[in-house]
């Protein structure tokens, strides 16, 4: 079995990647903070890290997948406040809006994705653990501080420079680390307990150094403890985050255990639009609703973000996404034609998308060594372009190579995510669905509100087994024969 290999950002090298004492690979990914839409640059770190999510099971990892979700922080408060919301309120709304559109991008769902608001004692225990080892204190205004002096590796994920470790002034993207003003011993700590102010509302918690709620930094490290155990084998998230956010993990973390936090870090680099930082005052500011208004599909969307690599600036344009809608139709065209040479249908295609690795690659072997080979997309994509040509000759009317083909071009598109076929013309209604399969598809979508993902991931697969498909939307779903 081929080696999963990824860049780290501790080491700065290319390392394989291997799990831990776990018979699972553990991997965390700092996940979204719900006080309004997410962006498309949002979107490309998170599906960078589905892709990964998608190889590791493809690759045999076995992963354990961990994505927080963070509903309270400065900007949730202010949000909420200024609308005059709950906070549980005006963040489920943005939850789910972030939900629906990962559906719409066809993502996979974490298997677990812990909210702030759901752990305040875990962090609570932490912050108690740290004062008691002397690496944290309680500040002049109540709130409870970490002295970054305490630990000695403070700066070894980051590299940054001693004066830039001191300020904190900068995230490791070079945008402003916006935090609040607290009375601390040192200008490099920073807040595990904020006390409650005015402008927080009703927002806080209780706790032993008085009402409050807890610092952004700590939630990763109390969720990624309870749910990874110390040591797990990948941390992940934007470039933004290296410092300080997974900075301060680091600390907090190897300080409460005594044990490594994470043996990988993985980051991914932001994008462009049109060539700049993407700003609403420049007009280059995207939701995906943006671009679903502008008439491109889903899956265009998602091809065109994967045309990057991860680890590089990736320029994205409106003319990207027309080239992405060109090569969406190349690569169903190369599929189809397999299917033909197999003597399939269109709607067979989704039997070979699964995480299951070939017999042989074939000509496909490029391909998968371009994912292995620290998360390659572009060089991914250009090595399926070619094999699906290849194949599209060499298969002629022998059924038993078309197969073998569409088994290794299956496993491959199990790992991009990008749905073939899918543009088609919608059903008039759901109504044109026998009742068995509107029933099944209304349970799968209780499921999904509820949270329970992996039921509704089995009905979904249920139903396009029985010859339909479900395709959510913003708000809802359709339903769509295969016939």
């Amino acid at each position: 079995m081929e080696a999963i290999r990824l860049y780290d950002t501790m080491t700065r090298t290319v390392r394989e990647l291997t799990a831990g004492a776990s018979d699972k690979f553990r991997l965390y990914v700092c996940g979204p903070t719900v006080y309004g839409p997410a962006h498309i640059g949002n979107f490309l770190t998170f599906l960078r890290f589905d892709v990964l999510y998608r190889l590791l099971q493809l690759g045999g990892y076995n992963p354990l997948y961990v994505r927080n979700i963070t509903d309270v922080d400065d900007k949730t408060i202010r949000r909420a406040m200024e609308q005059a919301i709950d906070l549980q309120i005006f963040t489920k709304k943005w939850t789910e809006r972030f939900h629906e559109d990962c559906d719409l991008l066809n993502m996979l769902h974490p298997d677990v994705e812990p909210r702030a608001t759901e752990h305040i004692a875990e962090q609570i225990q932490m912050v108690e653990k740290l004062i008691e080892k002397g690496n944290a204190y309680v500040g002049g205004d109540g709130s409870v501080y970490y002295r970054v002096a305490a630990f000695e590796d403070y700066g070894k994920l980051s590299h940054f420079d001693p004066e830039a470790l001191q300020q904190q002034s900068t995230t490791s993207a070079g945008a402003t680390n916006l935090s609040d003003e607290y009375e601390r011993d040192s200008i490099a700590d920073f807040a595990l307990w904020k006390a409650h102010k005015e402008a927080d509302g009703p927002v806080f918690w209780e706790s032993p150094w008085g009402r409050g709620r807890p610092g952004w930094h700590l939630e990763c490290s109390a969720m990624s403890l309870k749910y990874l155990g110390s040591g797990f084998d990948l941390h992940g998230g934007g470039e933004d985050l290296c410092f300080p956010h997974h900075e301060n993990e680091i600390a907090q973390s190897e300080a409460a255990t005594g044990k490594p936090f994470a043996s990988h870090w993985m980051h991914s680099i932001h994008l462009l639009v049109e060539g700049k930082k993407m700003s609403k005052s420049l007009g280059n500011f995207f939701l995906l609703s943006d671009l679903l208004e502008k008439g491109f599909h889903p899956m265009e969307i998602r091809l065109a973000l994967l045309g990057g690599h991860y680890r590089q600036q990736f320029n994205f344009t409106i003319n990207g996404l027309g080239a992405s809608k060109s090569g969406l139709s190349k690569l169903e065209s190369g599929v189809r034609a397999l299917l033909e040479a197999a003597g399939l249908e269109t709607s067979d295609w989704e039997k070979f998308v699964q995480p299951v690795l070939p017999a042989d690659w074939g000509l496909f072997r490029n391909a998968w060594k371009a994912l292995c080979n620290d998360l390659n997309t572009p060089a991914l994509l250009g090595a399926l372009f070619n094999a699906l040509k290849k194949a599209r000759a060499s298969a002629g009317d022998s059924t038993t190579e078309a197969t073998e083909s569409l088994q290794a071009a299956g496993a491959l598109f199990f790992v991009l995510g990008v749905r073939l076929f899918a543009r088609s013309e919608e059903a008039p209604a759901d109504e044109t669905a026998p009742t068995e399969i509107q029933s099944l598809a209304e349970e799968r979508w209780k499921a999904k509100q509820s949270k329970d993902f992996a039921r509704a991931d089995a009905l979904r697969s249920e139903i396009a087994e029985k010859g339909w498909l479900v395709v959510d939307q913003p708000g809802g779903y359709i339903l769509k024969s295969n016939s």
